[in-house]
């Protein structure tokens, strides 16, 4: 037997293991499976290249819970060490580097970092009081040593008889950490760090219903719970894979997901870094809900983590997929992800890839395209207001879409209102609707005009205009009933007033009297006869203004809900107010026509609205 000494120079390099790691304590699972892998994947390279003439045989990794003896192990017929190699690699911790470890992390909050510093094996210790190896290499006449371990830098090493190479793991549970004797606990662990891993991982055995060969009926029979695809779809060659093969792996990574996804885009990058990855698109219309934890990063098909807020561009956590490269740090904290290079050129290329493949759809059928865009828009929209690089590839296939259903390119919509309104402005102006029901009357008014009105019903449309006035020169988007259309678009003639100076100041005072003068301006203008008598606008700065403060959930911060009651000065009923000799009547117009403006806006409750349908009845 001999005894030795752990190098390192920290005496407690066990208790500041367990203490950073606490939080992601089931991360031991992983750390040691890849191990395992790596093990496998080494005898492999070793046979394939003709090293060693060792029959592989069945390579399957084992894990084995045993609850009574609080143990669990892990084994695997793998390249096993020698000696001199369990010497090497698990008696001086990654060549020593456990002290730069503790210096650099001691006192922080730092998690999931031990694998950074080569300390993966020794993510054991965060459940277990006592570690054991058992290990044989694969080279012949080979000694099997044991090696074990209590959580102190003393450990003994002696030899032992092992028939098979490869290494088996022994954990010998602590109390505090009992969760992981269910084996429930550890297949669902499995499930999340291993389901991908290329070798086949085994943990007890599962029953399932199946048809015996030559029966019809199935029955329900035992078999081994073989955790993991080693072939996911993501490593295959995207030539030999159909649309249907994408949707059931789809269905494997998301069982509980009810829709499926509109298309997807398989990332295949050998150069300037490895990069594989599928990324599907689910529909997102208006719901603008972050799908946290939906994209999943891996490390040579290891899972890393979900949590990739900071790691992707967030209009990306709106997809959902897998992204594996093996230049992604396998074993580092968030923060870390977020800082390293690497990641940063890896998580730009993405952008890229995604922005070529939408440009690509577009191009080669552009039809199919429109059908899908109501529900890739908000996507879109996110990508270009918070990455410019996005933007620039996005407005090559950004569109507009009108109320009549048409969809234009920006370029094409830019020339079509070019036409429309010639040279009657200084500046383009982009009509839009939000509302085609309650805002009927104004969008008629426009299309009487012959322009054209867009539909902007979207939950970041505010935003996306925000972004985009400043890069269409000479352009401005208003909502169609910011103004009475003679004004959004000035005409080179002007519509002479009916009224005399006198007859619309008394107008002015007699609508005034009739709505809250803190919250409308009352203000007449010379629209033809055939116009509305009466209607409310508000001005596209401060709808913008208050949309976007409904969007950060600031509504209600001050009081800037102000609008313009417009009278059409040239409107027959309006004469008619001021020819009007009794004065209950006046007001019984005035009033109706105030109520109808405000009801065509959905702007009508309460009180008023009950004395509006009273007043209407009595009218009738």
């Amino acid at each position: 037997m001999q005894t030795g000494k752990i190098n390192v120079q920290t005496e407690n390099i066990f208790p500041v293991i367990k203490k950073f790691l606490y939080s992601e304590h089931d991360i031991f699972l992983r750390e040691l499976v890849s191990n395992a892998v790596d093990a496998t994947q080494k005898l492999k390279i070793l046979s394939t290249t003709g090293k060693t003439e060792c029959e592989l045989g069945d390579l399957t990794i084992n894990i084995e819970v045993d609850k009574e003896k609080k143990e669990i192990r892990v084994i695997d017929r793998g390249i096993g060490m020698t000696k001199e190699e369990v010497e090497k690699y698990i008696a001086q911790i990654a060549f020593s580097s456990a002290e730069e470890f503790v210096q650099k992390y001691k006192g922080t909050d730092s998690a999931n970092i031990i694998g950074h510093f080569g300390l993966g094996f020794y993510s054991a210790f965060m459940v277990s009081d006592k570690v054991e190896i058992l290990t044989k290499s694969y080279l012949n006449d080979s000694q099997a040593v044991k090696w074990v371990c209590d959580g102190s830098p003393e450990y003994e090493m002696t030899e032992i008889d092992k028939q098979d190479r490869g290494s088996e793991i022994i954990l010998h549970i602590s109390d505090d950490s009992a969760e992981f004797l269910e084996e429930s606990r550890i297949v669902q662990l499995l499930n999340k760090y291993c389901r991908f891993l290329p070798v086949p991982i085994r943990c007890g055995n599962e029953k399932v219903w199946e048809k015996p060969e030559g029966e019809e009926k199935e029955k329900e029979v035992e078999k081994p719970r073989i955790i993991n695809n080693t072939n996911p779809l993501w490593k295959q060659s995207p030539a030999n894979l159909k649309d249907d093969d994408y949707l059931k792996f789809y269905r494997e990574l998301y069982p509980m997901s009810f829709e499926e996804p509109m298309f997807h885009i398989h990332l295949n990058v050998d150069y300037p870094f490895n990069l594989t990855g599928i990324l599907y698109f689910p529909k997102v219309k208006n719901q603008f809900e972050m799908q946290k934890n939906k994209v999943q990063l891996y490390c040579n098909q290891v899972f890393i983590t979900d949590q990739l807020e900071g790691v992707i561009p967030e209009f990306m956590m709106l997809l959902h997929g897998v992204i594996d490269s093996p230049d992604i740090p396998l074993n580092v904290s968030r923060s870390y992800l977020q800082s390293d290079s690497n990641v940063k050129k890896i998580s730009a290329h993405i952008t890229k890839k995604v922005a070529e493949k939408l440009e690509e759809m577009f191009k080669n059928n552009r039809a199919d395209f429109e059908k899908k865009w109501d529900d890739i828009k908000v996507f879109i929209q996110y990508g270009s207001i918070t990455d410019e690089k996005f933007y620039e590839k996005a407005n090559k296939f950004y569109l507009f879409k009108n109320i009549d259903g048409k969809y234009f390119t920006i370029d094409e919509y830019k020339s079509k209102i070019e036409t429309l309104q010639k040279d009657k402005n200084e500046n383009l102006i982009y009509i839009y609707a939000s509302d085609v029901d309650t805002q009927h009357v104004y969008i008629q008014a426009a299309k009487e005009k012959g322009y054209d009105v867009l539909l902007l019903d979207g939950f970041l449309d505010t935003h996306f205009i925000n972004m985009l006035e400043p890069k269409l020169e000479k352009s401005r988007f208003t909502r169609v009933d910011a103004d009475v259309i003679d004004k959004l678009i000035e005409k080179d003639e002007i519509q002479p007033s009916k009224l005399s100076e006198s007859d619309s100041a008394k107008v002015k005072e007699i609508f005034e009297n009739n709505v809250e003068k803190e919250k409308y301006s009352v203000q007449l203008e010379n629209l033809s006869e055939t116009d509305i008598p009466v209607m409310i606008t508000q001005n596209e700065f401060m709808r913008r203004f208050q949309d976007m403060q409904k969007l950060s959930g600031q509504s209600g911060y001050g009081n800037f809900e102000h609008y313009n009651l417009v009278v059409n000065a040239n409107h027959p009923i309006i004469s008619r107010i001021i020819g009007e000799v009794d004065d209950t009547k006046r007001q019984d117009l005035v009033k109706q026509l105030v109520d109808l403006a405000l009801l065509s806006q959905n702007m009508l409750t309460g009180e008023r609205l009950s004395q509006f349908v009273k007043r209407s009845v009595e009218l009738i």
